[in-house]
């Protein structure tokens, strides 16, 4: 039996939610998966109306009830630690990681290997949140057993 996690449906989160700009994956990835949970990761692009969707209506309030949530975006060069704790950008993790699409949510797991399958875009509004909880949920399974 799984805890269901409090995902709201879209449109509930108050507007201008943000997520945490790791300075490293690596980083990040080492204290979710010493919590015994996967990291979950937004892959944005500035101006994507379905970027903000899933960060605002889904993803910040996730991370305000304990999931370790970071957003790395598309197509800027900021500085990043990569998930082997190398120097790179958002913009060549990215690439690394062969997202092409944003939104794109990941689960990253130990080293970084993805520890649920990702979500790619935004497929059928009305079942992110049931989808997203799954990959959650799965991810954490992974990362704990």
């Amino acid at each position: 039996m799984f805890a269901a996690l409090a995902l709201p449906r879209a449109g509930t989160a108050a507007g201008g939610a943000t997520l945490p700009r790791p300075a490293s994956l690596a980083a990040e990835i080492e204290r979710a998966v010493a919590g015994g949970k996967a990291l979950v990761v937004m892959v944005s692009l500035e101006g994507c109306p379905y970027c903000k969707l899933v960060r605002e209506s889904y993803l910040a309030p996730l991370r305000a009830g304990g999931q370790p949530v970071v957003e790395i975006e598309m197509a800027r060069s900021l500085p990043l630690v990569d998930a082997q704790g190398r120097a790179s950008t958002h913009e060549q993790v990215v690439r690394a990681l062969g997202v092409r699409v944003a939104p794109t949510v990941l689960f990253l797991g130990r080293r970084g290997a993805e520890a649920a399958p990702r979500i790619t875009g935004m497929p059928l509004p009305d079942f992110y949140g049931a989808y997203l909880q799954e990959r959650v949920e799965a991810g954490n399974r992974a990362v704990s057993g």
